[in-house]
């Protein structure tokens, strides 16, 4: 099952940006370098279907530093217009930017306070509302996230120019 996932990481890195690098893999975390940025990302636990848009998520650091930790969500499904898109970590909410099935950390000090409560928690999902009302959650396993957080930034940080 593990393998499984790890392939299924690796296979959306490859199709998300064949040049990247895979800088570490984990049981459900990759960190994978783009050249100017780099990033953590993971899929959801629920394997969408065959044609269906897979969940993925994921934490973006860039060399110029526009981009130092934001987190970021492709949903699973289209949430209705004027929904909330939340992510939960443990029962931590944090309200979203969205537009369409995309959602995203809305500035430095969320994606620190994200990751902060990342660091020590045990379940992490994003949930919204689709156009029936119906509220759906995107699940994820936080299995070797701040190791992937941490090795992307790494990798990033390297790449900075000095002022």
């Amino acid at each position: 099952m593990v393998r499984a996932f790890l392939l299924l990481i690796f296979a959306t890195a490859a199709m998300a940006n064949a040049a990247g690098k895979i800088v570490y893999a984990g049981s459900a975390w990759a960190a994978i370098d783009r050249g100017g940025s780099c990033e953590a990302l993971s899929r959801s636990v629920r394997i969408a279907a065959k044609g269906k848009v897979q969940a993925q998520a994921g934490f973006t650091f860039s060399a110029d530093r526009q981009h130092w930790g934001e987190f970021h969500a492709q949903l699973r499904r289209m949430p209705r217009p004027g929904a909330a898109v939340m992510l939960r970590i443990d029962n931590r909410p944090f309200l979203l930017a969205a537009q369409g099935n995309q959602a995203w950390s809305d500035g430095p000090l969320q994606e620190q306070a994200i990751i902060a409560a990342l660091r020590n928690a045990t379940s992490m999902s994003v949930e919204s509302r689709d156009g029936a009302g119906q509220r759906f959650v995107d699940p994820y396993s936080l299995d070797d996230a701040a190791t992937a957080i941490d090795a992307a930034a790494a990798a990033c940080a390297g790449k900075m120019q000095r002022r």
